[in-house]
């Protein structure tokens, strides 16, 4: 594809040649002849002077010999380039003989239902909708159009699917909730899951991640958001629209998460609590208490983030700090009893 068509499929402007033929994507480094690369964070500059791309997505104040792609965000210019450059390979629509649509299931226009993929009883999947092998849809799902179910997804009875989600490999959604009374006697007796797991449009969900029904009501994923591998989202859960979920998050049973949060790696989340809206958690935070809006937390339990890190300098002095204090004491006679 020539720059100039690709330009105005993305709403750029060309700096230098038009006539520069991509055909794929690639990162600074590693692209050759024939390759569009891109520079989103300015100090990686250097590295154009040794880039063979073809041409390159930038902001428009980074100067390159590269005939180029202006654009005020070339992260999301290059995100948008490559299913260009590289088109998915969408397969074939229609059902599978080996697959399992039940009589009652209502499939729309244009789906494909891979190998050994069952659809329960009472289903209805939007069209163009793709399902790959090994898919289990129990009975009573919604799935919206232009969906894009992976090999392995499982989506338990009763769960909607809006428009254009996709949930790759392995995710489990609407699989029950960790839900037990104890008796008297101290046994464990389950509490019977009953509600359902909603799925917005536009939800990425990626490898191996659940998505609990709710006990009573419904577990909901809004709009937009994006959750990575090996996420739990327990039981009764709400995310608002436009989260971001990164890999080992977990989200305990009845929270109440805002629109725009991002939880980075393994930030855990106990129950019953809220994060406002904005709010940010950097890796590993444990989260004990609600956070309020447009909060940066850290650490465990989560506290304001610069509190944090002046936290973090002083836990490598503690054993410096424990040594003076004994120096004092001992030079005032203080003795373990005089301190109490």
């Amino acid at each position: 594809m020539k720059l100039s068509a690709l330009a105005e499929k993305l709403g750029c402007s060309v700096r230098g040649s038009g006539d520069v033929e991509v055909t794929r994507g690639r990162g600074i480094a590693e692209a050759g002849p024939g390759d569009l690369t891109f520079l989103a964070n300015p100090k990686y500059a250097p590295k154009l002077a040794a880039t063979h791309a073809s041409a390159i997505v930038v902001a428009p104040d980074i100067a390159t010999p590269l005939p180029s792609l202006l654009s005020s965000n070339p992260y999301l210019t290059f995100a948008q380039a490559l299913p260009l450059l590289h088109p998915a390979r969408r397969p074939l629509p229609g059902i599978h003989r080996t697959a399992h649509v039940d009589p009652s299931a209502v499939i729309g226009p244009d789906v494909t239902v891979g190998p050994f993929a069952v659809v329960g009883g009472r289903c209805r999947v939007g069209a163009r909708t793709i399902i790959h092998a090994h898919v289990v849809v129990y009975d009573d799902v919604e799935i919206g159009e232009d969906c894009l179910l992976y090999s392995g997804v499982h989506v338990r009875e009763g769960s909607r699917l809006g428009k254009r989600v996709v949930l790759q490999d392995g995710v489990v959604i609407g699989a029950d909730g960790f839900g037990f009374a104890k008796d008297s006697d101290g046994h464990y007796q389950n509490f019977p899951q009953v509600g359902i797991a909603v799925i917005e449009d536009d939800v990425e969900i990626q490898a191996n991640t659940t998505v609990d029904r709710a006990a009573l009501g419904e577990t909901r994923i809004g709009r937009g958001t994006k959750i990575d591998n090996l996420v739990q989202v327990a039981h009764s859960v709400t995310i608002g629209e436009d989260s971001i979920l990164c890999a080992q998050v977990g989200v305990s049973g009845s929270t109440k998460v805002g629109n725009r949060v991002t939880l980075t790696g393994q930030v855990g989340v106990v129950g019953h609590l809220e994060i406002g809206d904005g709010a940010i958690a950097t890796a590993q935070s444990g989260i004990a208490h609600s956070v309020p809006a447009g909060a940066l937390v850290s650490g465990y339990p989560a506290i304001e983030n610069r509190s944090w890190l002046r936290s973090v300098v002083l836990f490598a002095r503690l054993p410096e700090l424990l040594r003076r204090l004994r120096t004092v004491e001992k030079r005032l006679g203080l003795s373990d009893a005089g301190r109490e």
